[in-house]
């Protein structure tokens, strides 16, 4: 396993960070291990309507760069991250698909432009306050592995990092859990040891997705139909709900021992979600006449990154963030085209098409791609 304390010191590391506690820690860690450490604040686009918060995270990162006695400098990526992740977003959203903008982040701007900007302006390594290890093997190849903390393993965003940046990419906390780099918070005396994480769109910070895609994308309420094509209730808009999302939409036929209601298909042209609360019963069936349910699904823009995995190979996957790892086969590897087909083992009634299939072996991300 690769452990910071163990590359050497005197490496010239620069640090994003947020203003949150992670990537605070991180920094802090790489200081104390000797590291000539420098701080980097990443300044992204946001739209006007929405309260700025970007000046108080930058002053409680520049905080506790004065804390750790480190320089810190101001990166504008505002260009980057509105081009690959905000238009890209609204692009899927308003074409059906669900994409996932935090990986577009993780890809285009921490470890896109950030990280090229770094390595021009003389850093050996970047590092990020991410929950993910890294480990080097004996053909001096490296591999990504997900956080020590379950609850908190970030691997799922992080598929499309490249197999030359991982030996320059440094994640000091990935082998902790979140109690712990707490109470490294509060043991290096951090102004910002008792912040709250923070939550939604990356960078951006907590905002309701369908309400920030409204000012962006139009979309009017619709139908929603069960199984038999009845109509049962109604929704919100078919372009902002996700299949295997239970909210954003209303049952106005049920009773009250229903057991709760899943999208498992949306038709954009007609406006229309089909729904149904027994998604896991027919899964246990092992049928696949439910609208949504697959047993392959086809992925594109894929990345392998520590080498590309026999045809046929047995791991598991992953369609969405914390979802329990499903068991799968690599079926195709198309790398003319980056594309590759994945069979599941038991049937899948939440994959949608756009959002991030990542794949593992074991505790190591193999890679990843967007669902098709």
């Amino acid at each position: 396993m690769k452990r910071v304390s163990q590359i050497g010191s005197g490496k010239k590391v620069f640090v994003g960070m947020s203003g949150g506690v992670d990537s605070s820690v991180s920094a802090a860690i790489l200081k104390k291990d000797g590291y000539n450490v420098t701080g980097v604040f990443i300044k992204v686009w946001q739209p006007d309507w929405i309260e700025c918060n970007w000046r108080e995270d930058r002053r409680d990162a520049m905080r506790v760069a004065a804390r750790l006695g480190i320089p810190f400098l101001t990166l504008d990526l505002e260009r980057e991250y509105k081009k690959e992740v905000i238009d890209y977003m609204i692009k899927e959203y308003s074409q059906g698909r669900t994409p996932n903008p935090d990986v577009m982040c993780n890809k285009h701007v921490k470890f896109g432009a950030f990280y090229d900007w770094a390595i021009r302006n003389g850093a050996d390594y970047v590092a990020t306050g991410h929950y993910v290890r890294t480990r080097q093997g004996h053909s001096k190849t490296y591999s990504l592995l997900a956080g020590t903390d379950p609850n908190k393993d970030q691997s799922y965003f992080l598929w499309n990092i490249k197999q030359e940046q991982l030996a320059h990419i440094l994640f000091p906390i990935g082998h902790l859990n979140k109690t712990e780099v707490r109470k490294l918070a509060k043991d290096f005396d951090l102004p910002n040891a008792e912040k709250k994480d923070s939550q939604g769109l990356c960078f951006i910070g907590k905002i309701d997705i369908k309400e920030f895609l409204s000012h962006y994308i139009e979309s009017k309420p619709g139908k929603a139909l069960n199984t038999a094509g009845e109509e049962v209730g109604h929704h919100s808009g078919a372009l902002f709900l996700t299949i295997g999302e239970r909210r954003g939409f209303t049952i106005t036929k049920k009773t009250p021992n229903d057991a709760p209601y899943y999208i498992i298909a949306k038709n954009i042209s007609k406006n229309e979600v089909v729904v149904s609360n027994r998604v896991q019963d027919h899964k246990d069936s092992g049928k696949s006449s439910l609208p949504g349910a697959v047993t392959r699904v086809e992925i594109r823009d894929v990345n392998w990154i520590s080498g590309i995995p026999v045809t046929g190979k047995n791991v598991q996957v992953r369609s969405r963030y914390r979802q329990q790892l499903q068991n799968a086969k690599i079926e195709n590897i198309d790398l003319g085209a980056s594309k590759a087909t994945i069979e599941f083992i038991e049937l899948q009634n939440t994959i949608s098409p756009g959002q991030s299939l990542v794949i593992y072996d074991g505790e190591e991300c193999l890679g990843g791609g967007v669902i098709r």
